[in-house]
Order: structure tokens, then sequence, then C-alpha cells
């Protein structure tokens, strides 16, 4: 004889009616913000065509493209990962070693421009001469002389 037992775990199906507005407005709120990328992105684009860009001026729109991605990805964070209701010392965890990586990043990119900087100098010793300027000389023919 088999003993059957009920299960204490009752399954419904969820009800997803409250949800779908928190999706609409991410939605809204990641493709708008996208879309104002593009249009930095078409903008740059554009400035590089012409015949004197200004670089002062892409540079800023750049500056504008990181400031928006870095939105985004705070959004997606905080909504898609859920790590916008947690408790602030467990978004801590995540943040600080996150800032960390990206600072040491831009630690080693800038000490290795400087190394390669001192090392075109020597150290500071002779002229500062652009790595992209390749100068090649030509050695100076010895014409009549025996051997």
């Amino acid at each position: 004889m088999s003993q059957h037992t009920i299960s204490p775990e009752i399954t419904f199906a969820p009800d997803h009616s409250g949800g779908t507005r928190a999706i609409w407005k991410t939605f809204i709120i990641l493709s708008v913000l996208t879309v104002i990328e593009l249009v930095i992105g078409l903008a740059i684009y554009n400035i590089h065509k012409g015949e004197n860009p200004n670089a002062t001026l892409v540079l800023a729109f750049k500056g504008m493209v990181c400031i928006l991605t870095l939105a985004k990805a705070y959004y997606i964070v905080s909504v898609f990962m859920h790590l916008g209701s947690e408790v602030r010392n467990f978004i801590m965890t995540i943040i600080v070693p996150l800032a960390l990586f990206i600072w040491f990043i831009i630690a080693f990119l800038w000490d290795g421009e400087s190394w390669k900087n001192l090392r075109n100098t020597n150290g500071g010793s002779r002229e500062y001469k652009p790595t992209t300027e390749q100068h090649h000389t030509v050695p100076a023919t010895t014409e009549g002389k025996k051997d």
C-alpha cells in the first residue's frame, strides 16, 4: 500500500497587474537616454566631418556621453539587479570595489603614459619628440674612399 501525503505548499499563479507600470517606466527612461546618446554621437560624427573640428566641443560631447552611459548603468543596476532596494551596506559592498577597479585602470593608464613620455625624453635630459613622428636619417655616403 502506498501512502500519499498532501504537500503543504500551494502554488498560485503570480499576480502581475501592478508590475507593468514600473517596466514601462524603465523602458521609457532607458530609451530616452539612449536616443540622447545617439543624437550626441551623430553630432560628434558631423563635427569630425567638418574641415576644422572644435576639439573642446567634441570633448564636451564625449563627456556628456560618458555621463549618460553611467546614468544608464546606474539605473540598470538599480532596477534590474534590484540593488536600489537593498540595504546601504550591501550597496557599498558592490560599489566600492567597482570604484577601486575603475580607479586602478585609470591610474595604470596614466602611469603608462607618463612612463612612455619619460622614456621618450631619457628622464628629461633631452627634448621631447612625439612617438608618432619618426625621424629617419640616411647615412652619409663615403665616395672616393678606398678600402
